[in-house]
């Protein structure tokens, strides 16, 4: 079989794309009288003349970019997108600065002026450090950017990290084992994937290591090869775990280190590693540092008042 009459469809929700009992597929047929259209192992198979398989490639192809999009397709989508507008559908609803369609119509997008430096910083640099108050969607921002190049294949997996330093807790004495201590610990971590990622796939890809959320000591030894590597929460690392975090960066690999410098929780008489590195390496050609502020404050209003009242 010609491999222009094969469509792969197995990286998608095929019962999304297809319908229940391929209810959907029955409505696209219609669409393509003359079209053979079979779907077997992942892919969808096409018998017909070539300029028919022509068309039809064209057509499903706005199906696939809406699903990956909204991650959600209805028959008023396929009727849509099956017209003779449906290109101009796909062009006019791509808005700017869009990172990330997540799950139930969330559309990650870098909102502020820094968000957008910081999304620009990425792409000119393989390490960047973001800095910022509690609530500038710095690390939300970085997640949306790891699960991108994870999508677009520009990375293998995503590793998201944080020193295991509590703000005024102490691990070794909440239950459990521990995992148990540390996942609430990484829940800001899980949260923002659960808003990215169908929770099917989540739990697929943190099964296989594909996606990777562990306490910083777990980075010790390792050399992280074509990896989107996140340390969040950067300023309550020390010189020394710093220093080895950095150094673990392999090939084909993207970090990016988040953090409060005015949020430090380290013993007072160890220095923070992100304060540290910050001084070391500004103006290190291929390493970006963005700073973020209370005009990048995206919760409740009260937060950048609270951020203000503080800082002054």
């Amino acid at each position: 079989m010609d491999k222009d009459n094969l469509i792969d469809i197995s990286s998608v929700d095929q019962t999304e794309l297809l319908g229940v009992r391929e209810s959907k597929l029955k409505l696209i047929r219609t669409f393509f009288p003359k079209l053979k259209i079979v779907v077997r192992g992942g892919f969808v198979k096409l018998i017909g003349d070539d300029e028919t398989i022509l068309s039809f490639r064209e057509c499903f192809n706005l199906l696939l970019i809406h699903l990956e999009r909204y991650n959600s397709l209805s028959i008023n989508d396929i009727e849509s997108l099956f017209s003779d507008k449906g290109k101009q559908i796909i062009d006019s609803n791509q808005p700017d600065h869009v990172l990330v369609y997540g799950n139930k119509g969330i559309v990650v997008k870098a909102r502020t002026h820094n968000q957008r430096k910081l999304v620009s910083s990425n792409e000119e640099n393989d390490l960047l450090f973001a800095i910022g108050p509690a609530g500038t969607g710095k690390t939300y921002t970085a997640v949306a950017l790891a699960v991108r190049a994870l999508k677009a294949r520009k990375v293998k997996k995503i590793i998201l990290t944080r020193p295991a330093v509590e703000a005024g807790e102490n691990l070794g004495f909440l239950p459990g084992d521990l995992k148990e201590k540390l996942d609430p610990y990484l829940q800001p971590l899980y949260d923002a994937l659960q808003d990215m990622i169908k929770s099917e796939k989540l739990v697929e890809f943190l099964e296989t290591g594909v996606i990777q959320i562990a306490p910083l000591g777990f980075m010790r030894g390792r050399t992280l090869d074509n990896a989107f590597v996140i340390l969040d929460e950067g300023q309550n690392t020390t010189e020394s775990q710093m220093k080895m975090f950095l150094t673990r960066m392999g090939q084909s690999a993207k970090f990016i280190i988040t953090g409060d410098i005015t949020q430090v929780d380290l013993p007072k008489n160890q220095k923070s590693g992100l304060k540290r590195a910050i001084q070391v390496l500004d103006d290190t050609p291929g390493i970006g540092l963005v700073f973020l502020d209370e005009n990048d404050v995206i919760r409740h209003p009260l937060v950048k008042k609270i951020i203000k009242a503080f800082k002054d």
